[in-house]
């Protein structure tokens, strides 16, 4: 009969019965949201450079008789790079030794008859003012076989400076000058690169100066390293070893130079660097897992908030983060110090869900 009467009931009102049937509690795992003086990563671009390079060139005038290298040729410190054509120094280097002989048989001479003369003078046969003048002419003698000397010396010093030789280890990067071409001092002839120590060059921007010094973290990656065609996704350590205190005015960038390990690089490559900067100020952090991302490259999370008619239930909020940052990540706008995101079982969060936070 009750039912009876419920059906005549429904049936006049045109209304259907709704039960409500409370969900189970979703179990969740929250964290707090903290703050930190997060570490920023700053994206900077480089080229590399060896520590030693140098625009090689002759210290005397000549014609190129030899050349020993050619582009790309590995030389090590001493060897000889280039050879010019020395005739003409051996000709005077044998005229300067021959000066030479000849001012040593002259001062033997002027010795000889100084001496003999010494011998005279105390026998009072000879005059005083003669022996005199000889003993000049023996330190004029002995001052003309110094200068032929020296200039046996510099004949020398010429000849072999018509060799060129590395002054360090490394490769040929150009050849500027071809056999029979005439050189003079200061006319490049070769580019020699070392390979190894390398340092890499990075412009900064300004606005960081004051947030690095020589303990910054640094990694380096090749280029192809960000399109995922390198296999040292890691990068390489690198220290720093200079910062350079002038900004760069069109750029607003100042110089940050650092020591990189040359396995597998050569100069010339561009790279780019990681800092890891610290930052001076707290701000809001949460774990990566807390964030999602819909098409349109929005960010949300859900939060676990206390209602007072249904206790935990899930609020989706919507936040911003500053992008390219590792676990945690910082948000910049949509969350404050202690409010509680959801790290586990936010993808079927539907908007008022009840949540049990799982320990």
């Amino acid at each position: 009969m009750l039912l009876r009467a419920l059906r005549s009931t429904w049936l006049v009102t045109g209304l259907l019965p709704c039960f409500v049937l409370a969900a189970d509690p979703v179990p969740v795992s929250v964290a707090p949201v903290e703050m930190q003086q997060p570490v920023r990563e700053l994206l900077i671009n480089g080229t590399l450079a060896a520590d030693q390079a140098s625009r090689l060139s002759p210290s005397v005038s000549g014609l190129v008789s030899r050349l020993h290298v050619d582009i790309g040729s590995r030389v090590e410190s001493g060897d000889v790079l280039l050879e010019l054509d020395p005739e003409l120094n051996r000709l005077a280097l044998q005229q300067a030794r021959a000066t030479f002989k000849q001012q040593q048989t002259t001062l033997a001479d002027l010795e000889r008859q100084f001496a003999e003369a010494s011998s005279l003078i105390a026998k009072r046969s000879i005059a005083a003012s003669e022996v005199r003048s000889l003993e000049a002419q023996v330190e004029a003698g002995k001052a003309a076989l110094a200068a032929s000397q020296a200039d046996v010396g510099r004949q020398q010093a010429l000849l072999a400076r018509h060799t060129l030789k590395a002054p360090f280890s490394g490769v040929i990067s150009a050849k500027l000058t071809e056999v029979g071409e005439w050189v003079t001092p200061g006319t490049p002839v070769l580019d020699l690169v070392g390979t190894g120590q390398l340092h890499a060059d990075f412009a900064v921007p300004q606005r960081y100066y004051s947030q690095i010094s020589s303990t910054t973290a640094l990694t380096v990656r090749q280029e192809n390293a960000l399109s995922g065609l390198s296999d040292d996704a890691d990068g390489i350590v690198a220290s720093i070893a200079a910062i350079v205190p002038v900004s760069d005015p069109s750029a607003r960038t100042f110089t940050l130079r650092a020591s990189v390990d040359a396995e597998g690089l050569t100069p010339g490559m561009a790279v780019f660097g990681t800092l890891a900067i610290q930052s001076q100020q707290a701000e809001p952090v949460v774990p990566r897992d807390a964030l999602l991302r819909d098409v349109q490259g929005n960010v949300s999370v859900w939060l676990a908030v206390e209602d007072e008619e249904h206790g935990l239930v899930a609020q989706r909020r919507a936040i911003k983060v500053r992008p390219g940052q590792s676990d945690p990540v910082i948000v910049t706008d949509g969350l404050r110090q202690g409010d509680q995101v959801v790290i586990r079982g936010n993808e079927s969060l539907r908007e008022g869900d009840a949540v049990l936070v799982a320990h």
